[in-house]
């Protein structure tokens, strides 16, 4: 992403961040939350970022601490109608209406943020009864869940017909990288053609200094498995509990170590997002 001689961007017309979230403080935080942020991630800095670092567009995840209120996720994207999208999170029993507002706004998915949680029972009516709703305004499932639960919640939202989207990796088990049987289980499941895996977050995986290294041989597997019409990268701004770990450029460099090729990476940053998430045209 960057050009070597210059330290400059390297832009490529409709290169997309398919994971970052906005907030400030004084919102209403979920009462039941791992993280409670004391700074301010605003759309303005994160435009600012998108700008920098040569990406015309973006995709804005509602944060695990704000729970069910996705209102000031669907804010920023109102501001950006053209250049945002988001995945909002959801009750299993939210209102047809509610879902509709979100549509209207440039939500595309709902996340199913799992870590330190149950597993939903997805068989239920409520749950299947959401998923049709999803399936129906054309919009994906994000998992966020570790590599060794993934296989409770996949086959579910397989057989009703989802499009998933699974975070950071896949999440595999640091000790183990791509030897969880986790993470393998999730390289089998490209050939439903209806998983996508988004290369971000690679802290929350391996420790700093493995993270070029470790996230290259799991990319490198993932691209086997999936190819680049099914493989994300997303930056997770603001980084959240990792802020000492990470920044917007270390997050692009980082993919610059994943990936050598010029039309892997293209097709990476731009025109697999570009299609999933929905985005009219490559330009904002």
């Amino acid at each position: 992403m960057h050009n070597e001689e210059t330290d400059l961007p390297s832009p490529i017309a409709g290169a997309v961040d398919t994971h970052a979230h906005v907030f400030h403080q004084g919102l209403a935080l979920a009462d039941a939350r791992r993280h409670t942020p004391d700074y301010d991630a605003t759309l303005a800095e994160y435009l600012d970022l998108l700008d920098t670092h040569g990406l015309t567009h973006g995709v804005l995840v509602q944060p695990s601490f704000l729970g069910t209120d996705n209102r000031h996720l669907t804010e920023a994207l109102r501001a950006c109608p053209a250049r945002l999208r988001g995945v909002a999170v959801v009750a299993p029993d939210v209102a047809e209406s509610e879902l509709q507002s979100l549509s209207e706004a440039g939500v595309v998915g709902i996340r199913l943020n799992l870590i330190g949680l149950e597993l939903p029972a997805l068989q239920t009516p409520a749950w299947q009864t959401l998923l049709a709703r999803v399936n129906a305004l054309g919009w994906h499932v994000e998992v966020h869940l570790q590599a060794a639960r993934l296989d409770g919640v996949l086959p579910a939202l397989l057989a009703a017909g989802c499009r998933i989207v699974v975070d950071h990796f896949g999440r595999p088990d640091p000790a183990l990288g791509v030897l969880d049987a986790g993470f393998q289980y999730l390289l089998k499941q490209a050939d439903s053609g209806r998983v996508w895996v988004k290369l971000s977050a690679p802290y929350r995986n391996w420790t700093a200094p493995a993270c070029a290294a470790s996230g290259r041989l799991a990319t490198q597997q993932l691209l086997d498995a999936y190819t680049p019409e099914r493989l994300m990268w997303g930056s997770d701004w603001p980084h959240t509990e990792h802020r000492h770990l990470a920044s917007y450029p270390a997050a692009t460099q980082w993919l610059d170590a994943w990936i050598d090729d010029p039309a892997q990476r293209r097709a990476v940053l731009a025109d697999t997002p570009l299609r999933l998430f929905q985005f009219q045209g490559d330009t904002p």
